[in-house]
């Protein structure tokens, strides 16, 4: 039985000889392929350079391929002893580290290039859909103080009408130095007021802008078809929104509200009263104090507002670099591990077949091992036993026969030197010959 299954296997070995050698040409042939669409990707020069270039690149990994895996399949299986066959996995995994070096992320790249590259084109999208955001918030952050501006500014309108009308601070009516000093601050406030409205439409024009930047980058993300055409637009693209972006930043007017809530204060005059009395020149004195308490007070609520604006990160800048589908396959490989397996069992997968070969050998080595020596003597074997033990008889007769006439000789020479000369052919002639049999 042990016999018949060494027997089957080694039958079973030869079988799949061919077909281990087929298998290994249309895998190294297939590795070729998709290398040189890998390798054109990455190739720039005359059209007829990168083809040539990446045939020969190509076929020179296929025959690699097939040359490491066919020497592998060829000495592995019949490696037996434990240094060799450790010194031979050495040579295998550096074999498979140089396919993957050469070869698998090219197939990779062939494989799920354009999907890669899309998806960089997509996150792309989404980092500058975060920048456009941020600086419109940043942009439109001043519009918070609008409210208080407005406030602000109808308190000191109010009460300049008030002063004026029915002498609510001073206690006289009439359109006095503080009527004057209020009209200043409230028109002050109304500059701020119309600066703040004027830059909320810069900023939303220039926001629409951007989001029209952003709708035509996802159209050409999307769109069908050739990925390079559509990611050159798509760079033409990026770089006008950066130009936006930039703009949004530049026309934030934080920095102007800052300056006209430190004027409110620092430039803070205060007109003489021209009241004919004594008293009504204290009475406005009086007020007129007031009014630049409260316009202190303003000023240092608008600049802590604006100084919290101002405070804000701004938008970082941001560069579009256009990526090749390799290199967009290396930097989202962890999307796309399907099409990397696939890659890289094209070029291993010959690795599973010598180590299919070595178990086989290593099996039918113990089967043989196990046999009695009997058993292990094929037909053919004991055929050629035969005919040699045949040979090697023969040459034995041979040689018995040859000592035989030699010693026949040396007694017929004895005998010749104790006699007559002229009897030597009588003698000859009527000796008996040796008794016995000849074997």
């Amino acid at each position: 039985m042990a016999l018949g299954a060494s027997h089957r296997l080694q039958e079973s070995l030869a079988a799949v000889e061919t077909m281990t050698r087929f298998a290994l040409a249309v895998l190294a042939l297939a590795s070729g392929v998709y290398t040189y669409l890998g390798v054109r990707s990455i190739l720039d020069g005359s059209p007829t350079a990168v083809f040539f270039a990446a045939i020969i690149y190509s076929a020179s990994v296929s025959v690699g391929i097939y040359a490491f895996w066919s020497y592998m399949a060829r000495f592995y299986p019949h490696v037996t002893s434990r240094s060799s066959r450790s010194a031979m996995l050495a040579v295998m995994a550096v074999g498979c580290a140089m396919i993957l070096a050469m070869s698998s992320w090219l197939n990779a790249a062939a494989l799920a290039g354009s999907a890669a590259l899309e998806q960089h084109l997509a996150e792309t999208v989404q980092d500058y859909t975060g920048d456009l955001d941020q600086a419109h918030q940043n942009a439109l952050a001043a519009q918070s103080l609008l409210p208080d501006i407005q406030r602000a500014k109808e308190r000191f309108a109010q009460l300049a009408a008030s002063e004026r009308q029915s002498g609510a601070l001073t206690g006289t009516t009439g359109s006095g130095s503080v009527v004057s000093l209020l009209s200043q601050m409230s028109s002050q406030l109304n500059e701020l007021e119309n600066g703040i409205n004027a830059s909320r439409e810069q900023v939303t024009s220039l926001f629409d802008e951007g989001q029209k930047r952003l709708e035509t980058m996802r159209a050409l993300v999307s769109a069908p078809g050739v990925v390079e055409p559509r990611a050159d637009k798509f760079s033409s693209e990026a770089v006008a929104l950066t130009g936006v972006i930039t703009s949004l930043q530049q026309t934030s007017i934080a920095p102007s509200i800052r300056r006209a809530a430190d004027d409110l204060s620092l430039g803070f005059i205060a007109p003489i009263p021209d009241g004919g009395e004594q008293d009504l020149i204290t009475r406005q004195d009086r007020v007129m104090e007031t009014i630049r308490a409260s316009v202190a007070a303003q000023s240092k609520v608008l600049s802590d507002a604006a100084d919290e604006i101002l405070s804000r990160a701004p938008v970082a800048e941001r560069r579009f670099v256009p990526l090749s589908s390799a290199e967009a396959v290396l930097r989202y490989a962890s999307d796309f591990i399907p099409a990397w397996a696939g890659a890289i069992s094209i070029d291993l997968l010959p690795g599973v077949m010598v180590f299919i070969l070595a178990v086989v050998n290593g099996a039918i080595r113990r089967e043989e091992a196990a046999m009695p020596f009997a058993e292990k003597v094929t037909v053919a074997e004991l055929m050629q036993a035969l005919a040699m033990q045949k040979a090697i008889a023969a040459e034995e007769i041979s040689a018995r026969e040859l000592r035989i006439a030699e010693d026949a000789l040396d007694e017929t020479r004895d005998s010749e030197e104790g006699e007559d000369p002229n009897k030597i052919t009588s003698i000859g002639v009527n000796k008996s010959p040796r008794k016995g049999p000849v074997t």
